[in-house]
């Protein structure tokens, strides 16, 4: 017998997680760990770095990670250290003070769907900007102790971390979260067996874990599709956040909608407002008809009450930004929901095309997010007036000017974004309810009455902090990319807090025109070099991985920091995170922000600098539009000169060149017997007591709340009492005028002789009648004379809307009449508009019948 040179077989490993055993007397720290609470109050995170600082910084400030890594000796000494316990305690009581409180139920119910969080760096669940302001939203909801619970993902691999290769090329590195190390838990059933929701799609199930972070007081579920019950093609389903292909993100899109409904069902979770941050959620409205449907109620009924607790907000200011997937594959996982809904495939369809009954339009998801919700926001003035523009088609005959579509301008949560150092400022000079009152204008105007010592010597404090941070944090990476070590040694030597440091942080996406500072290169030499007025610029960012012309912006970038010129005057800081973020906003002087107008929506970055001192230099875009003022920080026209984008450039980045040798410097470093710049801090102070207060996060929620959810939650009620009695009697008007809205006849017309010739005179008042036979609709009609005026790029805007009264009524013949006059000359255009009314519609666009006609 031949002896084989080997026998194995394959091992069937099995998955274990051995949980660090924390003595008793510490048991209150795991518990704090398990909340994110700890990211935004300082007193926890001091006390976690105290633990072991070396190790805190080592695990990446994860306290979860760190009680895990710690040694069982090194936990039971601190469980004698009373210095320690006292700490402890202080901050345990001070959070079971804070997330004991019970919800304010005077405040309507919300359920808040996303597909991205940024919470910490440590939960690798976020991108960028809608998962950072996502994040912020649900802790000022913990804060302002409103009844919200939160959907999302949990992402095994996230977003990619950023690394460059020596040549500059930014390299995508997808790095596994191990999910028991993380500061979350797997949520069970009332067996006590894990939860898992199974998703339908089309004629098979996807099964979803769910997870439970604790943000405060708020509870934010993830799925989570890694699941041993699911094909090798439905696990990768929540690996990537905006990785894979259209398949695979039309699944996630499934997911948290549909799949983001049945969580909440399994739990026993139900809302009285539905929030849609971006369109990708837009999907759970097919399953609350479905459920309606389920119940009794026809898909008419059903979406009068889907609309009036639904909200969508818009992030994307252009439409090539919104997901469209073409019919043949949403058939492929969407194809059995119709016949749940109670309509067929193309009513599915056609509420998702901009033109219904279109076969060449794919299907959009915000489109469908926009017919399905009673209300649509921008986040921000600009955003929301931009917003109407883009969706206007989806509302034919209404102009943009006259839609539903409004704004929440964006905030940011002060507590996570302001440093320790800041805060502890606002404490000592501030009211004592500052933190409950941070939109009081009046509590923020004491910072005029904080030395200018103070603030200068505060700022000098986070210069330092974010030097020594950077030579930490990056020295390592430096010299493994970026070859020739005495070079990264005289870059590292050559970071000076003394100088005035220039920050430029966000997604290298082209609009945002981060190449606009090197425009013209000898002028920008000349400025970085100049040994009276030192100056360095900080900027980091990644592109998306399929972002080519991102992708080069960031080596050319890194390529010219390279230069001798400019070596240590242009830095690139890897690898965007919330961390490095927290860091550069609370650090540098200056943040800077360029993008092409009107393409940032909103924009949050420059609000988080504004709460630590740091003065804006931006383009008046987004938030920025809103938050100028003059002598508390500098602006870029939104004024556009060129129509060619590339001249246009060249004149911002002149503009930009100009302000910095003119105004910035100078002023920074105007210095005083003290050593200090007096007009700087002026600046500051402007700038803290006349912006800040209006762009904390405190602000925004409260604006969805006095804006969109209470009259959301008010009309909820009044459809869906008694037995959903109203959104019967609404659904039924609606196919009633629907069906005679073609019969509806213009019986006669009566008007002034000078209308007829198409010439009036201003100021004069004029008479015009109508009857109508509205067919047996009863009082069902409305009438207006709509005037217009054209400007000079060749827009048509509203210039007056005057309303017709009923003045008399002769079985189904109403007589319409009007006065009218117009009070400038000028050529105009007008005619007639006719549209449903109704006193329970939300708005026109609810029910967007109309039509024109002439007299």
């Amino acid at each position: 017998m031949r002896i084989k040179i080997s026998n194995a077989n394959t091992p069937n490993w099995q998955e274990i997680d051995v949980k660090s055993r924390i003595p008793v007397e510490l048991e209150n720290l795991s518990e704090i760990a398990k909340n994110i609470w700890w990211s935004w109050n300082y007193e926890a995170t001091e006390l976690f770095n105290d633990l072991d600082p070396e190790l805190w910084r080592e695990v990446g400030y994860n306290p979860v990670l760190l009680l895990e890594r710690m040694s069982y000796e090194k936990l039971e000494v601190l469980s004698t250290d009373k210095a320690i316990l006292k700490r402890m305690n202080d901050v345990y009581a001070k959070y079971r003070e804070y997330v004991d409180i019970k919800p304010d139920e005077n405040r309507p119910s919300v359920a808040y769907f996303s597909m991205e969080y940024g919470l910490t760096q440590v939960l690798k669940i976020y991108s960028g900007g809608l998962g950072v302001l996502a994040g912020d939203y649900l802790k000022e909801a913990s804060d302002s102790n409103v009844d919200m619970c939160a959907v999302g993902f949990l992402y095994r691999f996230g977003y990619f971390t950023q690394s460059l290769s020596i040549d500059g090329q930014q390299i995508a590195n997808y790095e596994a979260q191990n999910f028991g190390q993380l500061p979350i838990d797997r949520v069970h059933d009332k067996d006590g067996k894990p939860l898992v929701v199974s998703v339908p799609y089309n004629n098979y199930f996807v099964h979803a874990n769910i997870w439970r972070v604790n943000v405060g007081r708020i509870a934010l579920y993830l799925l989570d599709t890694d699941n041993d019950l699911n094909s090798e093609f439905d696990r990768p389903i929540t690996y990537q956040l905006y990785g894979g292909d259209w398949e695979n993100r039309l699944k996630q899109e499934i997911l948290l909608g549909i799949g983001g409904i049945l969580t909440l069902q399994a739990l026993g979770i139900k809302k009285e407002i539905y929030h849609c941050n971006e369109g990708h959620a837009a999907l759970i409205n097919v399953q609350r008809i479905c459920d309606y449907v389920a119940s009794g109620l026809t898909f008419d009924q059903s979406i009068e009450l889907v609309r009036a607790s639904s909200l969508y907000t818009v992030h994307t200011p252009v439409p090539a930004g919104h997901d469209y997937f073409d019919e043949s594959l949403f058939g492929k996982y969407m194809g059995a929901y119709p016949s749940k809904m109670g309509i067929s495939w193309d009513d599915l369809m056609n509420l998702g095309r901009e033109n219904p009954g279109d076969k060449n339009e794919r299907f959009c998801m915000s489109i469908f997010a926009c017919n399905t919700s009673q209300e649509v926001n921008g986040v921000s003035w600009l955003h929301g007036k931009v917003s109407q523009e883009m969706f206007a088609p989806l509302w034919k005959g209404y102009f943009p000017e006259e839609l539903h579509v409004g704004y929440v301008t964006n905030g940011v949560h002060f507590p996570t974004w302001s440093a320790t150092e800041w805060k502890e400022l606002y404490a000592k000079h501030f009211d004592a309810n500052f933190l409950h009152d941070q939109s009081n204008a009046k509590i923020w105007e004491a910072i005029y009455n904080v030395s200018d010592e103070e603030i200068w010597n505060t700022r000098q404090t986070m210069k330092h902090k974010l030097v020594d941070y950077i030579r930490k944090q990056f020295r390592e990476n430096w010299l493994k990319n970026q070859g020739d070590p005495s070079r990264i040694v005289s870059l590292m030597d050559k970071i000076n807090p003394n100088a005035l440091l220039i920050g430029f942080g966000r997604r290298f996406a082209t609009y945002k025109r981060a190449h606009l500072l090197f425009t013209d290169l000898d002028r920008l030499a000349k400025i970085v070099n100049n040994p009276d007025y030192p100056v360095q610029f900080l900027f980091t960012g990644k592109a998306h991985p399929h972002d080519g012309a991102g992708q080069g912006l960031i080596k050319r970038i890194i390529e010219i920091s390279r230069r001798p010129e400019f070596l240590g005057k242009i830095i690139f800081l890897e690898n965007y995170d919330m961390q490095l973020a927290r860091r550069l906003v609370s650090g540098v002087d200056i943040w800077l922000n360029t993008p092409t107008r009107p393409l940032e929506a909103s924009g949050t970055s420059g609000e988080k600098a504004l709460m630590n001192g740091v003065l804006n230099f931006s383009v008046l875009d987004g938030w920025w539009l809103e938050g100028y003022r003059e002598g508390a920080g500098w602006a870029l026209t939104e004024k556009r000169t060129y129509q060619n984008q590339e001249y246009q450039d060249q004149l911002d980045a002149a503009t930009i060149y100009s302000i910095l040798e003119t105004e910035i410097l100078p002023l920074f470093y105007a210095r005083n017997k003290k050593g200090l710049s007096a007009g700087w801090i002026k600046t500051i102070k402007n700038s803290i007591a006349q912006i800040a207060p209006h762009y904390t996060m405190k602000r925004q929620l409260d604006d969805y709340y006095s804006k969109f959810y209470n009259r959301l939650a008010k009309r909820f009620e009044l459809l869906s009492a008694n037995n959903n009695a109203k959104a019967k009697d609404l659904a039924q008007w609606k196919e009633e005028v629907a069906d005679k809205w073609d019969s509806i006849e213009v019986v006669s017309c009566d008007k002034i002789e000078d209308l007829s010739h198409g010439c009036i005179e201003s100021g004069k008042d004029y008479t015009i009648t109508f009857v109508i036979d509205e067919k047996g609709l009863n009082d069902a009609i409305g009438l207006e004379l709509v005037t217009t005026y054209y400007t000079p790029d060749g827009k048509q805007h509203i210039y007056s809307v005057e309303p017709f009264n009923v003045i008399k009524k002769e079985g189904n013949e109403y007589t319409f009449q009007t006065q009218f006059s117009l009070q400038n000359a000028g050529s105009f255009k007008f005619a007639y508009r006719m549209y449903p009314k109704n006193v329970d519609l939300p708005h026109r666009q609810d029910f967007c019948y109309v039509r024109w006609f002439n007299c």
